[in-house]
């Protein structure tokens, strides 16, 4: 068998790419990684590949950042001479960023078979550039690999044939149940804050999403409701680079000063893992951190108007909060004081996804 190319370019594709590795190595398929470089950073670049115990790429194509359409065909254009050197049996790609579609769309024009893990995840707005990447890519796919039933009655929706998609699972969630035994424990880093104690009770949160961070309206109001929360519970925030710059641009520092609301440099893996198991509420508009909750029992409040992840809320923990400030504080108040069950999971999520990928995938491509 030919190897099998699989892609990773932003953080969260680590985590999804990792359980897949070992799997296609316990299964005896040979599989490459191909960072494309569209977030890097070396130091947290290197820090999750070792986390992870990811082999190393087999090449970086460095894109950096850029806008949607230049970040896309550098991809596009750095990718196509590993496909031709490489001629690879498959290409899989994960999630839905840039790189997604971009090596995607080569593999598809030259004629080589692209399987997309996480398939069929639909929000519903356009105006997301991760909800366009999920269709066009989910279009190009011959084997579509899903996470949760909502995905396959989208792409049957979509006119994708049925015999295509394959209910595998989360492996997020393989990679997660993995590597808690080894998180970094949370005290270790709320000490540091002046949070104390093996029952503190914190909320964590993360935003990084334009639509959240970019806005100057909407983006006070979200700081607000934060301070609002923290008068009950004292808050850890892991502060994107976009989310800090923006603070400062919009001069917004002034609604959080002297609130109980720490605020911290983006964490790692581990690190992060710790924080989510031990809070006691998550506010985030991350789809990665909404899926995690879930499998860790955690409430978690998503600060946006929709997501792609519905599971989380019908079996998971997640509550769709929106984004204004008066219903965020509303919610977050009556997730600290009224029961809440935690212990719903979906079907799938049980750390076994990518074993069964690997099995569907060896047998498709033989």
């Amino acid at each position: 068998m030919q190897p099998i190319l699989c892609i990773v370019g932003a953080r969260p594709n680590y985590m999804k790419v990792a359980p897949l590795m070992r799997a296609f190595a316990q299964a005896e398929m040979p599989a490459h990684i191909v960072h494309t470089g569209q977030h890097y950073d070396a130091d947290m670049n290197d820090r999750f590949f070792q986390a992870l115990a990811m082999p190393a790429p087999i090449a970086n194509l460095q894109v950096g950042s850029g806008t949607h359409a230049v970040q896309t065909a550098d991809v596009m254009t750095r990718f196509e001479p590993v496909v031709d050197a490489q001629k690879p049996s498959c290409v899989l790609v994960v999630g839905d960023v840039n790189s997604t579609i971009a090596c995607a769309l080569v593999a598809a024009k030259k004629g080589i078979k692209v399987a997309h893990v996480e398939a069929g995840l639909r929000s519903g707005d356009r105006s997301m550039p991760e909800e366009i990447n999920r269709i066009l890519t989910d279009q190009l796919s011959d084997f579509l690999f899903t996470t949760e039933p909502d995905a396959q009655t989208n792409l049957l929706r979509e006119g994708i044939n049925e015999a295509s998609i394959h209910f595998a699972g989360n492996v997020m969630i393989d990679t997660l149940f993995m590597m808690r035994p080894h998180a970094i424990p949370a005290a270790q880093i709320l000490a540091n804050l002046g949070i104390s104690g093996a029952d503190a009770r914190f909320g964590l949160v993360t935003l990084h999403r334009p639509a959240t961070v970019d806005d100057p309206v909407i983006f006070a109001d979200m700081l607000r409701a934060l301070a609002a929360v923290s008068d009950a519970l004292p808050l850890v925030f892991a502060v994107h680079p976009r989310t800090r710059s923006n603070i400062d641009k919009f001069g917004l520092e002034s609604i959080v000063r002297g609130k109980a609301i720490s605020f911290i440099p983006p964490q790692g893996y581990l690190e992060l893992l710790g924080l989510q198991s031990a809070a006691t509420l998550v506010l985030t508009d991350s789809g990665g951190i909404q899926e995690e909750t879930t499998a860790l029992g955690v409430p978690c409040l998503t600060l946006r108007d929709n997501t792609e992840r519905p599971i989380t809320i019908s079996q998971g923990t997640n509550t769709l909060a929106g984004r204004n400030g008066e219903h965020i504080v509303r919610l977050a108040h009556e997730r600290l004081t009224q029961p809440f069950d935690t212990s719903k999971r979906p079907r799938g999520w049980d750390g076994q996804a990518a074993p069964r990928i690997a099995a569907i995938l060896k047998n498709l491509l033989q």
